[in-house]
């Protein structure tokens, strides 16, 4: 008996890592941005939080804006430019009422984030992305990067923050 529930222990084992090992390969199946050449970075989820967002507008969003050890340090330092290495990803949610908080609060002014709109990173080498300022941008929408026509018009937008290193998002510590 002993011997069967080690047996099911293990295959229950292996059947999991196998799942997890599909998984991860189907979620790095992103591709590269175009003209930049930037892949959805490994763990980005993980990093530490800047700030966060509501757009209203055309995109009406929640967005939280994450940064890299080499971002959470120069923002903390109060460092312009950020240095070489610094990527920060802006992940954008639509947001819905909160039903369950509504209620408790006996009216509606609770949102929470909806369905996933989009993923965005600029990624510092001032050497590779010298006609950007220094920056390159990759979108990506349901793991697909977005195509040339859109990431030609990320820096133009970017330069009314010039003064702050081509960087909107101020550090929310």
């Amino acid at each position: 008996m002993k011997r069967i529930g080690i047996f099911l222990l293990l295959a229950a084992t292996t059947a999991c890592f196998l799942a997890s090992l599909r998984f991860s390969r189907a979620s790095n199946v992103n591709g590269t941005s175009p003209i930049f050449g930037i892949e959805v970075p490994a763990g980005y989820r993980d990093w530490r939080l800047v700030s966060v967002a509501h757009e209203a507008g055309n995109n009406n969003d929640l967005r939280a804006i994450l940064g890299n050890d080499a971002a959470i340090k120069a923002y903390r330092e109060d460092r312009l430019p950020f240095p070489d290495g610094t990527v920060i990803a802006r992940l954008a949610w639509g947001y819905l009422p909160s039903e369950e908080n509504n209620k408790v609060f006996g009216r509606d002014q609770s949102f929470v984030a909806g369905p996933p709109i989009n993923v965005q990173f600029m990624v510092k080498d001032s050497t590779k992305y010298a006609a950007t300022g220094g920056w390159g941008f990759a979108q990506f929408t349901d793991g697909k990067p977005a195509g040339e026509a859109l990431l030609r018009t990320c820096f133009a937008c970017h330069v009314p923050a010039k003064s702050r290193d081509y960087v909107f998002t101020h550090y929310a510590p």
